[in-house]
């Protein structure tokens, strides 16, 4: 394609690529990661450093999406760039694509505006100012938290600051109450636009294991939060009739994890239920995260067409007709996931590796051996 997503070429290609050259330390892909690397440097090119989403190969030039909030850029985008193109530089000896993220990510630190620690979902790219004051660890917030920790744990406790700020913002979603619990006490993490809603999305779900994943013990805080949210999310999935739950789901009066529409009600095969269950199968080996697993199995298995799977129009319906598409996180994430919930641990070992959000794992700092000094000189 001429133009495309920077942040959806980052998690699937960039990152894929470098995880294949991890895994295999075949430089073919060392070699595609830095000419994709280098073709989209101009993007960056804006006053701030915050590159807009869209950046097309043949011009060199850079847009944000029509639809995007005051046509500014989207903070689940920008933000979900430092862990691939940080590692690049590690592996090249080249300062040049760390720089690019570093100063995303001072930005970040020091300059963005903040609600109690929290980040508002789009910003100008010109200015660093915000652009709505929408929060939200589903759609245009969500990895660039999952990056603050993840970084953390890449670089081997390094990056104490994106820690620091995933803390903070984990705290703020309590402050806030985008971090609350519905009337039959199931905790869930909704979005806050003034106020917090009293919906969760199927996307916040990988929060669950995440939180637990970023706790230094069972003690603390995070990982019971975690705990509960992975629970809510199992809930919305057995309140379906397939065994699989809804895009968005409610906590009302009359609701409670269920979706409310139609254009709630689908599944279009998203990994993050999957993915918080793995996270917590790996740090409490509690079967029950495998029973659920297989639940979710014995659901996707249900979906299976002559080519492949398809997703449901309507969960809460057992004859309903599924859509005409398979996607490719269904490959790279939802079955990867489920797959490594019944491998032994150290099969990519959460000890060694680290999953970028597209699933594909790259190596934590001195836990795996990538050859002197990790540098690379193409011949």
């Amino acid at each position: 394609p001429i133009e495309v997503s920077l942040f959806e070429y980052n998690i699937r290609f960039f990152g894929g690529l470098l995880s294949a050259y991890s895994l295999t330390r075949d430089k073919l892909y060392l070699d595609k990661a830095i000419e994709f690397a280098d073709s989209v440097l101009s993007a960056f090119n804006t006053p701030t450093g915050i590159p807009a989403s869209l950046f097309n190969f043949k011009t060199k030039s850079s847009r944000t999406h029509t639809w995007s909030v005051g046509g500014c850029s989207i903070l689940s985008e920008f933000g979900t760039l430092q862990m691939e193109f940080a590692y690049l530089s590690e592996l090249t000896g080249n300062p040049i694509y760390s720089e690019k993220v570093d100063k995303i990510r001072k930005l970040v630190a020091s300059s963005l505006s903040r609600n109690s620690g929290l980040y508002y979902n789009h910003y100008n790219s010109a200015t660093g100012s915000a652009c709505s004051n929408s929060i939200s660890f589903g759609a245009m917030g969500d990895s660039f938290y999952e990056y603050l920790i993840k970084e953390y744990k890449r670089t081997n406790g390094k990056d104490v600051q994106g820690k620091q700020l995933f803390e903070e913002s984990i705290e703020g979603a309590v402050k806030l109450g985008v971090y609350r619990t519905s009337k039959e006490g199931n905790a869930f993490l909704t979005t806050y636009s003034g106020s917090a809603l009293s919906s969760m999305e199927h996307l916040t779900c990988f929060m669950g294991g995440t939180l637990a994943y970023s706790a230094p013990s069972k003690d603390h805080p995070n990982f019971s939060r975690g705990s509960k949210i992975t629970d809510t999310c199992r809930l919305s999935y057995v309140k379906s009739k397939w065994g699989i739950g809804p895009d968005k789901f409610y906590f009302t009066s009359d609701l409670e994890a269920v979706g409310a529409s139609l254009s709630d009600n689908i599944y279009i095969q998203r990994p993050e239920v999957v993915e918080s269950y793995f996270y917590m199968w790996r740090l409490t080996k509690d079967t029950k995260y495998r029973d659920w697993a297989w639940d979710a199995v014995l659901g996707i298995n249900k979906t299976r067409t002559k080519f492949g799977f398809g997703g449901i129009q309507n969960v809460y319906n057992q004859n309903s007709s599924l859509d005409s598409t398979q996607q490719s996180f269904f490959l790279a994430e939802t079955l990867k996931y489920l797959y490594l919930i019944f491998c032994e641990d150290d099969v990519i070992s959460l000890d060694r590796w680290v999953f970028n959000t597209e699933a594909h794992p790259l190596p934590i700092h001195d836990k795996v051996n990538m050859g002197p000094s990790w540098k690379y000189s193409r011949k």
